[in-house]
């Protein structure tokens, strides 16, 4: 389970830490490929083949299921944690994201988000406004 949000410093050659906590459920292997927000997904890879089991099996006609593989499967990375727990972001995903120097790993329950320092403020700045919409869907959930 990944839980809590993190900041680490992005190195020059585009290295970032994972935090320790979550590195036993990454030793398998991970997939990084780009977020819905101009963000990182990572995912451990049994988590990965499951996701990508479901998005097979979603209908080719869709166009929206065509740009959901392009946007999982065109620029995923299959990746491994180097012997001091980081990740070597590909350049293309840390443009995507906007992610150069610092960075936000967000534990996410099943996978893990990456954000760029200055869009994770954003988000989390935007939480006051979003209250009452959240809270909808929590009670939805009957909690």
């Amino acid at each position: 389970m990944f839980l809590g949000e993190y900041e680490h410093t992005v190195d020059t050659k585009g290295r970032v830490a994972i935090p320790a906590k979550f590195r036993s459920e990454l030793e398998e292997g991970l997939v990084v490929t780009r977020g819905f927000d101009q963000n990182l997904l990572v995912y451990p890879m049994s988590v990965w083949k499951e996701l990508a089991e479901r998005v097979n099996a979603l209908p080719m006609s869709q166009p929206a299921t065509r740009n959901l593989r392009r946007l999982l499967f065109a620029s995923a990375a299959d990746l491994e944690l180097d012997k001091q727990g980081r990740i070597l972001l590909p350049a293309n995903l840390r443009q995507y994201a906007g992610i150069e120097t610092d960075a936000v790993v967000a534990g996410m329950d099943s996978f893990i988000e990456i954000w760029s320092s200055e869009r994770w403020q954003a988000v989390i700045d935007s939480f006051p406004e979003q209250g009452p919409e959240i809270a909808e869907q929590v009670a939805a959930l009957g909690i």
